[in-house]
């Protein structure tokens, strides 16, 4: 039998972006931002010798303003780098919202920094994201979806990263992502088997604004949840394609009617409008608008 997600239990990451730690500036920017959540990068964006001077820039921005309004995540390097262990430390000293690993391969790789943070008891609302960027990570990715599932656990969403998936596996990066879009799927499958979100991985040209609508259509259409991105310009098509339209909401809300009719009480199949609505159609409608009530709680003043 399939979980249902309680709704409480919904975030909105919509539009997810990456800011490089060593950039002071840009974390500094983030606080205006209208991104629903922000990865703080030691990674990938952070050259060797600049590590610790990013893990430093890390601690005074936690020091200073809370981030209000924003899932705060931190990508560290993998624990088998020289950087992995230190950063890591720096996440139990400064709690984020979640911890995002990279280039997650197998369940046990989730499994092992899982329990460093139960050793340093570190609150179970320090979240788990995974990124999928490997071969073996998309091949074991409905295990690394189900660990989820084991007592303590706490992986929260998975990231996909296509550029490193297309270095190891020598997928040209063509629009539309034809040959890509197998493995996608087979992500969205595991994290809507095992309750969990899915984010789309980056576009590389923030200036290419109508090649970055097609993939959010196209994201959106698979069901991610939202997308990581690159740069601020990115945020607005990013909320927009992955957050309910006007039309759905509307929608949404003539079902939930439907059902709340007194003529529909213990019936699992009605008639509304010419159309046949299962309650399973409630279930979605009710997550539909309780997304655009948290998005509308959250916008700018």
């Amino acid at each position: 039998m399939s979980r249902t997600v309680p709704l409480r239990s919904q975030r909105l990451r919509r539009s997810v972006l990456s800011v490089p730690a060593i950039n002071a500036r840009a974390l500094e920017k983030s606080h205006s931002l209208d991104c629903d959540a922000v990865i703080f990068d030691l990674e990938d964006s952070v050259a060797p010798e600049k590590k610790a001077q990013a893990r430093e820039n890390l601690r005074s921005f936690f020091a200073g303003p809370a981030l209000e309004g924003k899932e705060r995540i931190i990508r560290i390097n993998s624990l088998s780098s020289e950087f992995g262990p230190a950063d890591l430390d720096l996440v139990r000293a400064l709690l984020p919202d979640a911890v995002l690993l990279p280039k997650v391969d197998e369940p046990q790789d989730v499994t092992d920094i899982g329990d460093l943070l139960a050793d340093a008891d570190a609150p179970e609302e320090l979240r788990i994201w995974a990124m999928i960027e490997t071969p073996r990570g998309v091949l074991n990715v409905g295990a690394i979806a189900e660990s989820s599932r084991t007592p303590g656990s706490r992986l929260d969403c998975l990231v996909v990263g296509l550029n490193d998936l297309r270095k190891e596996t020598g997928v040209l990066p063509q629009p539309g992502r034809t040959y890509l879009v197998p493995w996608l799927m087979q992500v969205i499958l595991a994290v809507k088997a095992y309750g969990l979100d899915a984010l789309d991985s980056v576009f590389n040209d923030f200036r290419d604004g109508e090649g970055f609508d097609a993939e959010c259509g196209q994201g959106r259409a698979m069901s991610f949840a939202g997308k990581m991105l690159i740069h601020p310009l990115q945020i607005e098509a990013a909320n927009r394609y992955f957050g309910p339209s006007a039309e759905e909401i509307a929608e949404a809300e003539a079902i939930i009617s439907a059902f709340a009719d007194p003529a529909a009480k213990g019936r699992n199949v009605i008639n509304a409008n010419g159309r046949m609505i299962e309650r399973l159609h409630l279930v979605q409608a009710e997550a539909l608008v309780h997304k655009a009530r948290l998005i509308s709680a959250r916008k700018p003043a």
